[in-house]
């Protein structure tokens, strides 16, 4: 993506990380792109800002260019910096991501990489089922259901509007919960002793409508990942979701193997 037409926000002071440990078992490279990463999620370089140099870095940590390039590196692979020619590294807006291979809520898989989340409460009520959710929770068209929307945030942006049903009995216990900072994934296991077994997921491109784009502060037409899960205690569904993200600030990933 060609970013040479935004102007780069005036270099921040090299951030103050944790030492390095040059005894510690983690590759000194590591401990630089941890340094860095807490550095951008944190605000200290704020996206399109330019990083600090190569050389105010090796000053700084006390190592080689080449370990100053690996860390550089490896936040490049990661979305968090690009590099222009000649110029130096610079911020890209961070890209959260979550991974496929894992079934997690949104909080549970953001918090490792120190990511701040939350979530706003739209709407928690009683439905009778549409055709695709009494199919997807076994049950007959028409028979009622508990929907739950919520607006998702990410370091205090909007990210996704989450829209899910749970029977009912399930729905209505969880309007006693704090949908605000708990995920309800972790709700459905530790407290109300359901095991969470596997999830079936279809996931595709749409464009904002008017409502979805004024919650993620986004124009109607933007881009966005329309997600559709299926989520399993058992053998027994127990939440059929769609969450609607923006598209230039979150991604999934998925790791194939080749046996």
């Amino acid at each position: 993506m060609a970013r040479s037409n935004k102007k780069a926000i005036e270099t921040p002071p090299l951030a103050k990380p944790h030492a390095i440990d040059a005894v510690s078992p983690v590759p000194l490279h590591t401990q630089i792109r941890e340094a860095l990463r807490r550095g951008i999620l944190d605000g200290t370089y704020p996206p399109h800002s330019q990083m600090p140099s190569e050389s105010q870095m090796m000053a700084r940590f006390g190592v080689s260019r080449i370990t100053i390039r690996q860390a550089l590196g490896d936040l490049q692979k990661e979305g968090l910096i690009f590099k222009v020619m000649g110029k130096g590294s610079f911020v890209a807006k961070p890209k959260a991501f979550q991974s496929l291979s894992r079934l997690q809520g949104f909080g549970e898989a953001m918090a490792p990489s120190g990511y701040e989340t939350y979530a706003l409460l739209l709407s928690a009520r009683e439905v009778p089922a549409s055709a695709v959710v009494a199919q997807r929770l076994a049950l007959e068209a028409g028979s009622p259901v508990f929907e739950i929307q919520r607006l998702r945030y990410l370091n205090r942006e909007p990210i996704s509007v989450d829209v899910s049903y749970f029977p009912i009995d399930i729905g209505q216990r969880l309007t006693q919960e704090d949908l605000a900072t708990r995920d309800i994934f972790v709700i459905l296991e530790n407290d109300y002793g359901h095991n969470l077994t596997h999830a079936d997921v279809q996931i595709e491109a749409i464009s904002a409508e008017t409502s979805l784009g004024r919650h993620l502060d986004v124009a109607e037409g933007s881009p966005l990942l329309r997600i559709e899960r299926l989520t399993y205690a058992g053998e027994r569904p127990i939440d059929f979701e769609f969450l609607y993200y923006r598209g230039d600030a979150f991604q999934y990933r998925l790791r194939i193997d080749r046996s």
